[in-house]
């Protein structure tokens, strides 16, 4: 699902974001990518969906070369990616039934097909009976839930999210990443960028370790015996 290939991102001023990075994520996988403050995970993630290029090497997603992909093919590329952030991004002076929407009314969805599929994602996050309410009358949370719903709504192959707990308490992070741990056991693939070690310790996932941009660790979990 996710390829890189001796990837290096650098900025300007000629600080490497990112520095000859290589590693795989089979479709269905869920992986954790973990390092300092400024150790690349975003510039990863903004690689993968298109926000920013590599300098050099190449990134391919879902059997798709990044490199070929022109300017008025990336709206495309992201309608095939669910994105999560720590911020949510919701739009307040919107309903919580029409910010889930809003990706499937881009996309040109018909309206009646809008509509089960918008139910469908909030009743997976548990947010079906707040539909009609506004994103400020909602908890961090159910805002974070609201998010996720948005990003799956469209059924993408593939999930990205940056830092998803950091706003929330350790007990409601657990929750969050569980969720995401539901969507990888029906075959979406989901990478996520997390500062929370302890966290993932105890989600027992894949982890890429990245330090100053390189990666330095690519742990998984051992196998657990039938």
């Amino acid at each position: 699902m996710i390829r890189f290939d001796n990837v290096t991102k650098r900025y300007a001023g000629g600080q490497d974001a990112l520095a000859e990075l290589s590693f795989a994520v089979d479709a269905g996988e869920i992986v954790f990518v973990t390092g300092h403050s400024g150790a690349g995970k975003t510039t990863l993630l903004k690689l993968v969906s298109l926000v920013e290029r590599p300098t050099r090497g190449y990134v391919t997603v879902n059997h798709r070369e990044l490199a070929r992909v022109r300017r008025r093919g990336i709206p495309l590329h992201r309608r095939d990616i669910g994105m999560v952030f720590q911020d949510h991004r919701l739009l307040t002076d919107r309903s919580v039934f029409d910010n889930v929407a809003l990706p499937l009314l881009i996309a040109g969805t018909a309206r009646a097909e809008i509509g089960k599929r918008v139910r469908a994602a909030l009743d997976k996050v548990g947010l079906l009976a707040r539909e009609k309410a506004s994103p400020a009358a909602l908890s961090t949370g159910e805002q974070q839930r609201a998010g996720i719903a948005r990003a799956i709504v469209g059924k993408p192959p593939l999930i990205i999210a940056d830092e998803p707990t950091g706003n929330l308490d350790p007990q409601l992070s657990l929750e969050i990443m569980n969720l995401f741990a539901e969507f990888g056991a029906v075959g979406t693939t989901v990478l996520i960028a997390s500062h929370d070690l302890l966290l993932l310790k105890r989600m027992q996932r894949r982890v890429l370790v990245l330090d100053h941009g390189r990666l330095v660790d690519d742990y998984r979990p051992p196998v657990k015996a039938a």
